[in-house]
């Protein structure tokens, strides 16, 4: 169970129509030791997994392998399905921060929603810090996350005052 709830804020907090709808979720200063702890959360939750270098499908490698190979290789991706309708693509950009989307049209509806926060959760239990979800595209102000001091996934944005609802609405 999450403290979200699909029917308060977060309903339109994670409209696809509302403009992008593969939101960024970026864990800064991170190290190849944090890519590989979540690389080995991936395989100790049995999370479905696709490993992928360009075309080829391979096996998943110890992270500190895909995150030295050559400047002019070709990025390699993570797809995992902590749900079966669910799927995070992570990228390995760098070391340095752990990237990866979710797509919003697959997040639609509370179920959905306790799938997301609970992978973000377990993310940031492993790696002892927060997780927070931008809008696509990055931004300077997460959506929501997991929030590392409160140990729960939590919304993180607050609107403008013209976005609120009046009382009683």
């Amino acid at each position: 169970m999450t403290d979200l709830l699909w029917d308060d804020l977060t309903a339109w907090l994670l409209d696809p129509s509302e403009g992008g709808h593969l939101p960024d979720v970026f864990v800064a200063g991170t190290t190849a030791a944090d890519w590989q702890a979540v690389l080995d959360l991936v395989e100790q939750r049995g999370w479905a997994h696709e490993y992928r270098e360009g075309d080829a499908v391979l096996p998943l490698p110890r992270a500190e392998a895909v995150l030295s190979r050559p400047d002019d290789a070709e990025c390699p991706n993570l797809r995992v399905w902590p749900a079966p309708e669910v799927c995070a693509v992570f990228r390995f950009l760098s070391d340095e921060q752990i990237d990866f989307d979710v797509d919003l049209r697959e997040l639609q509806g509370q179920e959905r929603l306790d799938v997301l926060s609970g992978f973000l959760a377990a993310i940031g239990r492993r790696l002892g810090r927060s997780v927070p979800l931008f809008p696509e595209g990055g931004g300077t102000e997460p959506l929501l996350g997991y929030d590392a001091d409160a140990d729960r996934v939590r919304v993180l944005w607050t609107p403008p005052e013209a976005c609120t609802p009046a009382p009683g609405r």
